[in-house]
């Protein structure tokens, strides 16, 4: 049966209506975004930054980056402006470059341990919510490029070594020549087919790990630096690795302190504190039966003085010219 055509007459009022409700034209943007670009600077300031909207972050990394030159203390005040932030674990994926889950790439109003540094790190290098977006990118993959094949994935073989632009490992020259060291092996292949499902042809690597123990760290702690690197190294039926991270920074008594993110949300604290704690959990385990982990030690990283950030395929940074 053919359809008939509706005649002009009753087309034009139709057409009138949907000029009228916008569909001829570009969308609006969202009235959150509108009014966040627009309120004063000093409201803005006044939140913490997980309660801020991505403009209002954009907003903060611009005022922070001329508020504060020096990159270490830019980086202390930014993770302190995270304060309280609320803790919640495996957060991010690679939604939407890749879709082997819905996870996204950034995240302002939660963290866990190494989402917490590598947003603190990624917003102290840069001067707009873009290049914040880009470094994190930068940071957060080997060569920058989006994957799940080639997130860092393992704290001290894959992103201590492919940051190496950022801060460099300086715990056996802390820890001494008769500080302690742990063989760490990986398999990164296997680790992608039974976690994520995705099949690539990696190799079997093994490397030697050095690292501070817990009771030789007041003694070496005058030695860090804020904006340094933390990996807590842990410890269970003779195996070791880094089960945590966080950063350095000074107290008002120049005093070094512990700034991560862990349940339930971020704190400052000592190490000695830090250490405390840990050894309470054990405690408790012990009393329970439980064979939890142990606090081994930590490993130290050293921000670098002079960061010269590579560049990332496929991409420039924003606000760079091509290749800087």
């Amino acid at each position: 049966m053919r359809r008939s055509r509706a005649p002009s007459a009753l087309l034009i009022p139709t057409l009138i209506a949907l000029l009228g409700a916008g569909c001829a034209t570009p969308p609006a943007a969202p009235p959150t975004a509108q009014a966040a670009a627009t309120e004063p600077l000093d409201t803005v300031l006044a939140k913490p930054l997980y309660r801020m909207d991505p403009v209002e972050a954009g907003r903060y990394i611009a005022w922070v980056h001329e508020a504060e030159p020096d990159l270490r203390k830019r980086i202390a005040a930014i993770a302190r402006k995270n304060l309280g932030q609320p803790y919640r674990l495996n957060l991010l994926g690679e939604f939407p470059y890749q879709v082997h889950d819905n996870l996204p790439m950034f995240s302002l109003d939660h963290s866990d341990c190494v989402v917490f540094a590598e947003h603190t790190y990624a917003m102290a290098l840069s001067q707009s919510w873009e290049e914040f977006f880009w470094m994190l990118q930068r940071i957060r993959y080997r060569d920058g490029i989006i994957g799940v094949a080639t997130r860092n994935h393992y704290t001290e073989m894959d992103w201590n070594v492919a940051n190496r632009w950022l801060v460099t490992d300086v715990s056996a020259e802390l820890a001494g020549p008769d500080g302690p060291a742990y063989t760490m092996t990986i398999d990164r292949a296997r680790f992608l087919k039974t976690r994520h499902h995705t099949d690539v042809n990696i190799p079997v690597e093994t490397s030697r790990q050095a690292y501070v123990p817990k009771d030789r760290v007041a003694a070496i702690a005058g030695q860090l630096r804020e904006g340094d690197l933390v990996n807590v190294i842990s410890t269970r039926d003779g195996q070791y690795w880094a089960s945590h991270v966080g950063l350095v920074v000074l107290g008002a008594d120049g005093q070094r302190h512990f700034l991560h993110s862990s349940d339930p949300q971020v704190r400052e604290e000592t190490f000695e504190s830090y250490i405390a704690r840990a050894a309470a959990r054990e405690e408790r385990n012990r009393q329970a039966g439980k064979n939890g982990q142990v606090l081994a030690g930590f490993k130290f990283l050293r921000l670098n003085d002079d960061i010269v950030v590579p560049p990332m395929a496929p991409q420039p940074r924003p606000g760079h010219p091509a290749g800087a």
